[in-house]
């Protein structure tokens, strides 16, 4: 795509920060612990699977390394293609667990107040691409930004920082054009792939991070409700 400079780049996570995503991701990691049986970790250890990438979770909180294919390799299963959990969108129906989800009341909103005020929004997640894009579209978020960009298949991107440079390549982004560029977030990962990447980060409180982690990691700022989004974003662009 053409990018008009000087380019004022948003770039939103997704699980945390659009999504309310654990159910899915929670109930995917615990089957693939079930399935290489390794205890399944505790409810406050899998609440800290949002965010990171997969293999950097189940590494942490006990897979081995000669179980971790495997692991990932089920969650995928289930979080891409099995369809065995309840929709909380449609009762009834039957979805895998990237749809065991929902996107955050007020999200929609504001992105289209952001596009409104001429930033350009593009979704960075840790999520693997190839997972994110049709969450996106089945939300109807893709048709809110202008990208989508996550993680490698192969694990060669997998961190915060890797993606956010992978979307500045696709989007042009260049500072010596006079573009800047912000990242959205709510857990640790946001910060520091931001920080990482010479921009700030503004923090989500409605997500998953711990008390005070955002701070902690040196988000610039934090608001606690998704109706201060476009009015936070807008307030740094203007500084």
């Amino acid at each position: 795509m053409t990018t008009t400079h000087p380019l004022r780049a948003v770039l939103l996570d997704l699980d945390g920060t659009l999504t309310k995503s654990d159910p899915g991701i929670i109930a995917c990691v615990k089957k693939a612990y079930e399935a290489v049986g390794v205890p399944v970790p505790t409810p406050a250890q899998l609440q800290r699977f949002i965010g990171p990438a997969i293999f950097a979770s189940m590494r942490k909180y006990g897979i081995p390394e000669d179980k971790l294919d495997e692991a990932v390799r089920v969650y995928r299963h289930y979080y891409g293609d099995e369809a065995v959990f309840d929709d909380p969108n449609e009762p009834g129906n039957k979805v895998p667990g990237r749809l065991y989800n929902t996107v955050y009341p007020g999200i929609p909103e504001q992105l289209k107040a952001l596009h409104t005020q001429g930033y350009y929004l593009a979704i960075a997640t840790a999520k693997p691409e190839y997972q994110a894009v049709p969450i996106c579209d089945h939300f109807h978020l893709t048709d809110l930004v202008d990208a989508v960009y996550g993680a490698s298949k192969d694990n060669s991107r997998t961190d915060k920082d890797q993606v956010i440079r992978y979307a500045f390549e696709h989007m042009g982004y260049d500072p010596d054009n006079g573009d800047r560029a912000l990242m959205v977030g709510d857990r640790w990962t946001d910060v520091d792939g931001a920080k990482a990447c010479g921009i700030d980060c503004l923090g989500c409180g409605w997500g998953y991070a711990e008390p005070g982690e955002l701070v902690e990691h040196g988000t610039y700022r934090v608001i606690d409700h998704v109706d201060e989004l476009s009015g936070a974003v807008d307030a740094y662009f203007h500084d």
